[in-house]
């Protein structure tokens, strides 16, 4: 009997894997629809290479399109763990949480490459452990991170750039550039964003949107504001954190945070180039469309980071931080600006 018994646990192991190799399923939730530059990634390359290198034991149960979470109460929901595992944390909507993560858009300029984005970021998170605090505050921990398309000036008329914004009216949603517009001699103008900016650009109250390409192409501003103008280096500082509530990760084996890990550091690994491709092709569709796209200079850009006083709006947001209690927010940002100018030197 004893022998009969081991033959069978032997039979089963060889031939039914499912008996003995416990599968544990991550609900993953997206504020997104699954199809565009990030999402893509995400389910085609991240969570394929965490099936693959858990060998199966892992799989991703994923819910797109605000299904399970909105992007405003993402963080809350990751938090608590009860109706999702991991996903999408965006910490522009979250700066009294996250207020660290919010320095990143205050540089008006990144390198202008995929690869020296993302080895920016590797190495900001790996060098600075107030970033990863922040989200253990959270009851959070990063298993990867992700950035999106550049910023661009979508405008109704030519010769209207960077440089050339004195009295002129435009749209953008980030409190920094909000700030770089007024001291670029523009007027922020609020408005929701929905349908109604298409109109007011039509209507000539609005002379441009600055935002990130993809969402001026989503709502339809190239038809009013024909005239783009963009650059890998106008990078948003936009970063998407995808994270794990803290008590799911650390009630994964050893094993299985392994294989995770691996699979992060060989999507990171391909992300670079797949930001370069999707703004190209991007780029390529919005004139196929009939817009006129033009890529900035590294001179233009330095305009207008120039235009901006950036680190004049810094200081301010340094002051506000100190004194709701983030002593150390001066001292981070400095050192995250020499990592950012060394990045910028390195790829040119």
């Amino acid at each position: 009997m004893k022998r009969t018994g081991w033959v069978f646990c032997l039979f089963a192991a060889l031939v039914l894997p499912g008996v003995v190799k416990a599968q544990t399923t991550l609900r993953y939730t997206d504020h997104e629809p699954y199809g565009n530059m990030r999402t893509h990634i995400i389910k085609n390359t991240f969570f394929n290479a965490i099936e693959h290198e858990s060998q199966g034991r892992i799989k991703i149960d994923a819910h797109w399109n605000g299904e399970i979470s909105s992007s405003y109460n993402a963080l809350e929901t990751l938090s608590q763990g009860e109706r999702a595992d991991i996903g999408i944390v965006v910490p522009e909507y979250n700066p009294e949480q996250l207020p660290r993560h919010q320095l990143f858009k205050s540089f008006p300029l990144g390198p202008d490459s995929g690869n020296a984005q993302v080895q920016f970021f590797h190495r900001v998170f790996s060098e600075y452990p107030q970033f990863a605090a922040e989200l253990d505050n959270n009851n959070l921990v990063m298993l990867q991170f992700f950035l999106g398309y550049p910023a661009a000036f979508f405008t109704t008329r030519s010769g209207v750039g960077p440089a050339q914004l004195t009295g002129t009216r435009w749209r953008t949603a980030s409190f920094w550039h909000q700030s770089f517009l007024r001291n670029a001699g523009a007027t922020p103008v609020t408005l929701p964003w929905n349908s109604k900016i298409v109109d007011a650009l039509q209507k000539g109250q609005l002379d441009g949107l600055l935002v990130n390409v993809d969402s001026g192409d989503d709502i339809g501003a190239p038809r009013s504001a024909p005239y783009i103008q963009l650059s890998p280096a106008l990078w948003l500082g936009h970063v998407y954190l995808l994270v794990v509530n803290k008590q799911t990760w650390n009630a994964l084996s050893p094993q299985d945070r392994a294989a995770i890990q691996r699979a992060a550091a060989s999507t990171e690994h391909a992300l670079g180039s797949w930001l370069d491709t999707s703004l190209n092709r991007m780029a390529k569709q919005l004139e196929q469309q009939g817009a006129h796209v033009h890529f900035l200079s590294r001179k233009e850009c330095n305009q207008w980071r120039d235009a901006t006083r950036y680190q004049q709006v810094q200081a301010r947001w340094i002051e506000q931080q100190e004194s709701k209690g983030v002593t150390d927010a001066g001292r981070l940002l400095q050192s995250v600006s020499m990592l950012l100018s060394d990045s910028i030197e390195e790829n040119q």
